[in-house]
């Protein structure tokens, strides 16, 4: 990966900064990228930590938001410092922003210290909705004093946005995040003033409601949600995350937002590396892992929906503008040259295994 840089942050935005273009049919053959900022990782724990933050790198990123949801979770300021610095021990060549994990053990003290400490974002897991949500949240309401004291201190409020599932009340995985709605409108409407993303949204419904919001509202977007629905995770274990990719007219939804050139829709990949054996044999576990191409996924993608101009405010610029924190200015190239997507990696099996990218990164 080539790390050149430009003269300021700004001054590369809306367009590429050095694309070249085929002189035959006028496609573009290579075009360089500031480091991608990855707003929504899991980068686990252990020996699969330093595995999964070697391929993030790999991936063209540069900053990511680093989900707290390990076990044990991420509850104090004090726990997402020595997080960090695993991390930093594991990889320097990637920014890491930190965030607590919403849970009752928490009070307004311990929300103003991680503020005080640079741990500017709360996650919100619903208890029960996916991958260890188990300490989450049951009762959104019971926590507004907490949110009073993020408001006031401008924490970022990243939410996963579903409820569990309620078979006496029709709720399922697949209307579990149109259900959560009223829920996110009640909280915006109580707490106008704090920041809050939408996380890897699924549906029409959300696309609509972030795009109707006002500016303290964004939301991310993974790269495998504008490609999956629902039949390629249905008897497909590696394609099953939470929320599920929905249908059609709803994946639709997303490949319109990313390609409107919206700022209030930025990248969030959700990469989550289960171990095969463990996917394959005991549970299911939700998680797509796309951090070692995502570069070349999401190339690869906003090409076949004729939107790569978009991928560089997507990638790069709207995420880090709504954080209000400095623009990459390294960068990274990809050339359109075959990639062809690795069967396993260190245990895991990737997005799209086995099949070839359009892209590349040099």
């Amino acid at each position: 990966m080539s790390t050149t840089s430009s003269s300021t942050p700004n001054s590369v935005s809306n367009s590429f900064l050095s694309p070249t273009f085929s002189p035959t049919n006028g496609n573009v053959t290579s075009m360089i990228l500031p480091l991608l900022d990855d707003l929504h990782v899991h980068l686990r724990q252990d020996e699969v930590m330093t595995q999964v933050v070697g391929e993030t790198v790999k991936g063209g990123v540069g900053r990511v938001l680093v989900m707290p949801n390990l076990k044990p979770p991420i509850l104090t300021t004090q726990d997402a410092l020595d997080y960090k610095a695993k991390l930093q021990t594991a990889s320097t060549e990637l920014d890491y922003i930190m965030c607590l994990y919403l849970n009752s053990a928490q009070t307004p003290s311990e929300i103003i210290k991680a503020k005080q400490n640079g741990v500017n974002n709360v996650k919100m897991y619903p208890a029960g909705v996916t991958t260890n949500s188990q300490y989450g949240v049951d009762n959104i309401k019971s926590f507004y004093e907490i949110f009073e004291v993020m408001q006031d201190n401008d924490m970022i409020f990243n939410i996963h946005g579903e409820v569990p599932s309620n078979a006496e009340q029709n709720i399922c995985v697949l209307n579990a995040e149109i259900s959560f709605l009223p829920l996110l409108e009640q909280i915006h409407k109580d707490f106008p003033r704090m920041r809050m993303i939408f996380e890897h949204i699924t549906t029409k419904d959300a696309v609509d409601f972030v795009a109707k919001a006002n500016d303290k509202i964004a939301a991310t977007i993974t790269a495998h949600h504008l490609d999956l629905i629902v039949d390629n995770w249905g008897g497909n274990a590696h394609n099953y995350c939470k929320p599920v990719a929905k249908y059609p007219v709803d994946r639709q939804a997303l490949r319109n937002a990313v390609a409107s050139g919206s700022n209030k829709f930025f990248l969030g990949s959700d990469s989550a590396p289960h171990m095969k054996g463990m996917k394959e044999s005991n549970c299911g576990c939700a998680g797509v892992y796309t951090a070692t191409y995502l570069a070349q996924y999401l190339a690869d993608c906003f090409e076949r929906i004729n939107c790569l101009d978009k991928i560089q405010g997507f990638a790069t610029e709207y995420g880090a503008d709504f954080y209000q924190i400095a623009r990459q200015t390294k960068a990274f190239e990809l050339i359109k040259e075959p990639t062809i997507v690795s069967k396993e990696i260190h245990g895991v099996v990737p997005f799209r295994a086995g099949e070839t990218l359009n892209w590349s990164i040099k």
